[in-house]
């Protein structure tokens, strides 16, 4: 009896330790998802206010494509989109190769997303739409994402998990014929 007991006293340590592990684990991933919110949803709101594009599919996409800013891509690449193109890897990080687009800043690849759904032809069609819905519709029939509907439905989760979609609310001052601005730049003055 007394191997049994001290198996079943081990047994029970070691899930306590396993987990309390996993509950760290959770906790950083939840700090790491909340910091990322509070640093790009000021960013994603201006470029909403600019272009017509719903704060919450800038967002969404961004912490699907980038792991809320722990993926490869947008730690060496500030690429937070999986946006294909060039980079300088091989001249930054020898024997690294990647196929994605390089940005000088996180919000450089926010801007140049806005810039890429901007050239779309159905753009016009959806700027200053709120429905997120419709833009991943758009978006995945466009080819933005090979993974199709599987796409569609992990940014829909984030978007309602974090409940992005209030950040559009703000989407009724978007004008129709707004100018592109850069993020953090005062927009130029008509000096007459």
């Amino acid at each position: 009896m007394g191997k049994f007991t001290t198996f079943l006293k081990r047994s029970i340590c070691l899930s306590a330790v396993l987990l309390l592990l996993m509950l760290s684990n959770v906790g950083y991933a939840q700090q790491s998802t909340s910091n990322y919110l509070k640093k790009y949803k000021p960013v994603s709101v201006e470029l909403m206010q600019e272009t017509g594009v719903p704060a919450s599919v800038i967002l969404g996409v961004a912490m699907l494509e980038s792991g809320v800013g722990t993926s490869r891509n947008a730690k060496l690449l500030n690429n937070h989109f999986g946006i294909v193109g060039k980079n300088n890897l091989s001249k930054t990080a020898p024997g690294t190769k990647s196929r994605y687009k390089q940005y000088a800043s996180a919000v450089a690849s926010y801007e140049h997303f806005v810039e890429v759904l901007a050239r779309k032809k159905w753009f016009s069609q959806l700027k200053g739409n709120p429905e997120f819905a419709v833009w991943l519709k758009h978006m995945n029939h466009s080819g933005y994402s090979s993974a199709g509907h599987e796409w569609i439905r992990k940014v829909t989760n984030i978007i309602n998990r974090y409940k992005l979609y209030k950040l559009d609310e703000g989407m009724d001052s978007v004008a129709r014929g707004a100018t592109w601005l850069t993020v953090g730049m005062p927009p130029a003055t008509d000096d007459r």
